[in-house]
């Protein structure tokens, strides 16, 4: 996995997750606390999490094989949407258990030192991973807003911990609570009603996530930004005029295809198009290092058939981008 891919990140959440995880099933084993059960398995989970999706980076970096020419870089997308739906269900759907079973049949906490100490020292150790995280993040977020890093971000590992640890740290804190207040009011409910909180937390994530990578495995084209960087270096205004129509899809992360109709000279020999596609190839992968794949389709362009408005047809998946026709 490449570096923007988020590995030290993965690595550094997965370090905090173990850890966590062993405390918080030593303290419930000393104080039957179900908001403790319910975190170590959130935790647990987490740890599979970033396992999912080390493994996920490993296989996409297989080559490209004849039954598969495009590679494997959706396998980083596969392996981030099993972590949205089977581990943060799984985790969220098994804390909603337990905490209904501890409102329904509440006990008192003992040896309350357990959870608190666990509680304080795994949102001190979540803090360490969230602040990896988002220091990561910042690297490849520029100016967009959490919100449209999330939604739009790639790569979906980055997004996968960050919305993580961020639930983690709540999930901790709303464990802290429960404890807490059944703790001072001497009612248990209180724990279960922490508890099926966390459940609720964690099945929100998951929805949110799920939504995103789905988008992801369904195919999303270039940023605005790239898009508006293969524009310009597709057109030299001299053999290559215009760009009649184009096409852009995330076959992963760090791998871009681009197909598009471009318009050429209609006096241009073969020898000329030929070159001018070669040449706005190479200035394609200069502007854009993660186009991977280029198909350009040289055609006379046509202001009578750009005036009929796009061919969805020619075109699929919708019509031409502003401006442009055939």
């Amino acid at each position: 996995m490449s570096a923007s891919g988020g590995t030290k990140a993965i690595v550094a959440a997965l370090a905090a997750n173990l850890a966590i995880a062993a405390s918080k099933f030593v303290a419930f084993a000393f104080s039957g606390s179900s908001s403790m059960l319910a975190e170590g398995v959130h935790s647990l989970a987490d740890s599979g999490n970033q396992a999912l999706l080390l493994v996920g980076g490993k296989k996409a970096q297989r080559e490209a094989t004849p039954q598969h020419p495009f590679g494997y870089g959706r396998e980083r997308y596969i392996y981030a949407f099993l972590v949205s739906i089977i581990l943060f269900s799984v985790g969220g759907m098994f804390a909603l258990y337990e905490g209904y079973e501890k409102i329904k049949h509440p006990h008192e906490i003992e040896h309350w030192y357990w959870p608190v100490g666990v509680l304080v020292f795994a949102i001190i150790a979540e803090t360490f991973s969230f602040r990896t995280a988002i220091k990561e993040s910042n690297l490849l977020r520029g100016k967009k807003s959490w919100k449209e890093f999330v939604r739009h971000a790639k790569a979906p590992e980055l997004p996968v911990v960050l919305l993580e640890d961020l639930g983690a740290l709540v999930g901790l804190i709303l464990a802290l609570g429960g404890v807490g207040l059944a703790l001072i009011t001497g009612d248990g409910v209180w724990d279960g009603i922490g508890t099926v909180c966390i459940g609720i937390l964690l099945v929100l994530i998951a929805v949110v996530l799920a939504i995103e990578t789905k988008s992801l495995l369904l195919g999303e084209a270039a940023g605005l930004e790239d898009v508006q960087k293969i524009e310009a270096a597709v057109v030299d205004g001299d053999t290559v005029t215009r760009i009649i129509h184009m096409r852009t899809l995330h076959l992963g992360p760090e791998e871009l295809l681009i197909a598009a109709k471009i318009a050429v000279q209609h006096d241009d020999t073969a020898a000329e198009v030929a070159s001018a596609i070669d040449a706005a190839e190479a200035r394609i992968r200069e502007a854009v290092p993660i186009a991977r794949v280029i198909y350009l389709e040289p055609d006379i362009y046509s202001e009578a058939e750009a005036a009929k408005g796009a061919d969805r047809e020619a075109t699929p998946g919708g019509p031409a981008p502003s401006g442009a026709g055939h």
